[in-house]
């Protein structure tokens, strides 16, 4: 796992033990990537113990408690708590997820804590998703409909209409499943990626949006969509349980049914 975070002509070391307080008696220990560009020098895990008699359930607890009591320079990103932002993606017992969704008890061993893969790594647990947000404004995911609404209500939408949405709209961009998927790890300037793609879905689904065919012609491309290989990643690691590789799949229909 280590490899998917090194700086170029770098390895990483054992960096500082922070021992438990005496007394402690359920004692887990996390260790956490390190690293500040800015600073230089090798990435290095630093492991703290901590009382999980005196620590919430979830791996975001611990390493609020971590910073809050015991090294104030660890660095992440967390916001909702409530697995609602995505502020807090970060890999955790080898696998992309939520901190805030991930309890501590499921982790067997030492709770090693990285962040997000192949992405630029900013400073510790926060990667640079600069690029990818830029993928995502690329789709235009707005609402496209050049026909005036209706005068004294809301554009509507039948129940089977809105059904459609569902297991789209609830992505919250976190990009999980994006920095899980090896075809966007070899093509990251060019392959939009499942997080991007499931949310081009999501406006390819919704029945207000009239621009079905300007929406398609942007794939005509051989990375955009096309390098996705089915490879699953994306779906297993969605810490909201959405199936990316399903969404990818019915842009790909779509692309063959309007020909």
């Amino acid at each position: 796992m280590a490899d998917f975070f090194l700086p170029k002509n770098s390895k990483v070391v054992e960096g500082h033990h922070h021992p438990a307080l005496s007394g402690a008696k359920r004692v887990k220990t996390f260790r956490i990537y390190r690293w500040d560009p800015e600073a230089g020098g090798n990435p290095r895990m630093d492991s703290y113990d901590i009382d999980l008699d005196q620590t919430a359930p979830m791996v975001l607890d611990a390493l609020i408690k971590i910073k809050n009591e015991i090294d104030t320079t660890v660095t992440f990103r967390r916001s909702c708590r409530e697995g609602v932002c995505g502020s807090c993606a970060m890999n955790i017992d080898g696998t992309n997820t939520l901190a805030c969704l991930k309890y501590i008890a499921d982790v067997k061993g030492d709770v090693e804590i990285y962040p997000l893969p192949h992405l630029p790594v900013i400073k510790d647990l926060v990667p640079d998703i600069s690029a990818m947000f830029e993928q995502y404004k690329s789709i235009q995911p707005w609402l496209k409909n050049d026909t005036p609404p209706p005068a004294d209500s809301e554009r509507l939408q039948s129940i089977e209409e809105r059904a459609k949405l569902d297991g789209l709209w609830e992505c919250i961009l976190c990009f999980c499943c994006t920095t899980a998927c090896p075809s966007h790890w070899w093509n990251p300037d060019k392959y939009l990626g499942p997080a991007v793609l499931l949310q081009a879905e999501r406006w390819l689904a919704d029945s207000r949006d009239t621009k079905t065919d300007e929406r398609l012609d942007q794939f005509e491309d051989p990375f955009k969509l096309y390098r996705c290989h089915t490879i699953m990643n994306c779906t297993r690691t969605c810490p909201k349980s959405l199936n990316p590789a399903q969404a990818i799949g019915e842009i790909k229909k779509r692309m063959v049914e309007r020909l």
